[in-house]
């Protein structure tokens, strides 16, 4: 059983109840299920650091089955993207299984209902079933073929295995209730007919099970012992365990459905649907844009599988479906990139800085720590030279006393490098400033332990030697859609509140040591924020995306609003 020690969730507590109650441990078992028609998001992980933190817990097993019963939208390339994510988040699972690797033991069942008068096959239309199927507030009428002979059905759903019908010419359908109060126990189909290619058992199928019929005994021939799903899925449980009633063997674990909310995000979507209408309408370039909700795309953007744990936890698990702002989520990517991205210089919007009294032809190679948060500091060195660019935006030729960078004269301090003054500027024919000219105090060079060096000066900026630089694409990412709940009208099309200044493509310049970064290699451009190296990065041209700032400065900006 799990410490006291720690306040358990409600799934925690329905767990421990159990186990109170004679559920022997040993016997426990859980699983993350996705559906490979498309990759995972943010509301995913959620489910998956519940199931595998379950596991994790209570020493037991959790398997990653893929419920892929519907071959018109699963591809391989969503199962191997899925595998990916999870193993990328930290996890591992005990067995991997697929809902297709039961799909004879399904058909089997299915006539074993017919034989029992449990389920018929229809051949209405689905319009014309839909009619029949009532509100909820009148009782649906039962079908024409409700009655068919045993015979007679045995032998058309034989004859729809074998593919001798189109598609939409029959159902099985689930002999229970027209009359229900759950509109999902109004004799639900089970089976359709279905001529697509599958990604697993090729053309063998002609039939493939409905979610609801092959979810739940799924989970019972994998021996689950709590099947846990999001909200939405509350009113199938009555059907659930319907279907577990028929073939339920005493002997045999009974899995157990229980609900929790689904949690969604700000500013973005997390339904699949509408992430592939993302992508298939170019409104991203991928399902791993890093302004997807998805996993890949988080993960291409920098952030860490530690920080996606960490939201997680932070955010729990809940009855009731809320919106979470992204800025929890960055938060905890802000908080655990500041304990291990290095710390680098990079300027993005340049200025050039000529120092007038430095040498001609003349660098140094200083002292540059990594990151001020390890417990054993480590260094590496940047060139320093006559020329350097620095941001344009830590330049004023006059600024107000809160203006605490460089300006004429005025005093700065350059990272790891020397105390500089403003003298001069240089403008093109409209006004705008060329170059920057100051000079250099000799003796204030940072770690040399003069009197100089340790001269307090109200400013530090960052810097880049020019003639070390190397220039960078640098993506800067903001949110996906400028409102925090964009698919929460149903009446306003979610793309209508895309951001269309989402993506900002720059050109920077970084110090030298970056030339060697990889693909997911993440850094904090000092001053600027935090950057990871994006796969379309090459030796000749190296590609940086924007992870998340220094700070949240969405929340200023909804603050004015």
């Amino acid at each position: 059983m799990m410490s006291e020690e720690k306040s358990l969730n409600f799934i925690e507590q329905i767990i421990e109840e159990d186990l109170k109650n004679g559920f022997p441990k040993e016997k426990l078992r859980f699983r993350f299920p996705p559906e490979p028609n498309g990759y995972l998001h943010v509301g995913h992980a959620s489910s998956i650091c519940l199931n595998f933190g379950l596991g994790i817990d209570y020493q037991s097993p959790v398997n990653l089955r893929f419920d892929d019963t519907n071959p018109a939208k699963e591809e391989q390339e969503y199962v191997d993207a899925i595998k990916r994510d999870v193993q990328w988040l930290g996890f591992q699972w005990a067995e991997e299984r697929y809902a297709s690797d039961y799909f004879q033991e399904l058909y089997d069942w299915a006539v074993e209902f017919i034989k029992k008068d449990k389920a018929y096959v229809d051949s209405q239309s689905s319009e014309e079933m839909a009619k029949q199927k009532g509100t909820p507030t009148q009782v649906g009428t039962n079908s024409p073929f409700r009655n068919r002979s045993v015979e007679e059905n045995l032998e058309l759903f034989e004859r729809m295995k074998n593919g001798e019908f189109p598609e939409g010419t029959h159902v099985l359908r689930a002999k229970i209730d027209m009359a229900s109060t759950n509109m999902l126990m109004r004799d639900p189909i089970m089976y359709r007919i279905l001529h697509k290619h599958h990604h697993r058992t090729g053309d063998k199928w002609c039939i493939y099970p409905m979610y609801d019929w092959a979810h739940g005994e799924s989970d019972y021939i994998e021996g689950i012992s709590h099947s846990l799903c999001t909200l939405e899925f509350l009113p199938h449980r009555e059907l659930y365990d319907w279907f577990l009633d028929q073939i339920y063997d005493a002997n045999k674990v009974r899995p157990k459905q229980r609900e929790f909310a689904r949690r969604n995000l700000s500013h973005t979507v997390v339904s699949k649907r509408k992430l592939l209408q993302l992508v298939q309408e170019g409104h991203v370039s991928g399902w791993d844009d890093p302004r997807m909700s998805t996993i890949s795309g988080m993960r291409r953007r920098g952030y860490t599988p530690a920080s996606i744990r960490n939201f997680a936890k932070t955010i729990g698990i809940a009855k009731r479906t809320n919106l979470i702002d992204v800025s929890l989520l960055e938060f905890c990517v802000r908080e655990d990139l500041n304990k291990t991205a290095p710390r680098v210089m990079a300027v993005l919007n340049p200025v050039k800085l000529v120092i007038t009294n430095y040498p001609d032809g003349q660098e140094e190679w200083l002292d540059a720590e990594n990151n001020p948060e390890e417990e054993i500091l480590t260094y590496r060195k940047v060139p320093f030279s006559k020329e350097l660019y620095i941001e344009r935006e830590d330049f004023q030729e006059e600024a107000n006393k809160k203006f605490f960078r460089l300006t004429l004269g005025t005093e700065v301090r350059l990272k790891n490098a020397y105390i500089i003054k403003g003298e001069s500027v240089v403008k093109d024919s409209d006004g705008n400033i060329t170059e920057i000219h100051a000079t250099y105090d000799v003796d204030s060079r940072s770690g040399s332990g003069t009197e100089a060096s340790q001269r307090k000066v109200k400013g530090t900026i960052h810097w880049v030697s020019i003639p070390h630089a190397v220039e960078a694409e640098v993506r800067v990412y903001d949110r996906l859609f400028t409102h925090e709940n964009p698919d929460g009208d149903k009446e306003v099309d979610f793309k209508n509140y895309i951001n269309p200044n989402s993506l900002e493509i720059i050109t920077g310049y970084v110090e030298p040591s970056l030339q060697s970064a990889q693909p997911e290699d993440k850094f904090q451009f000092q001053r600027l924020g935090y950057f990871c190296t994006d796969k379309d990065s090459t030796s000749e041209k190296l590609v940086f995306n924007k992870t998340v700032g220094l700070r949240d400065t969405w929340a200023k900006i909804e603050a004015k609003e």
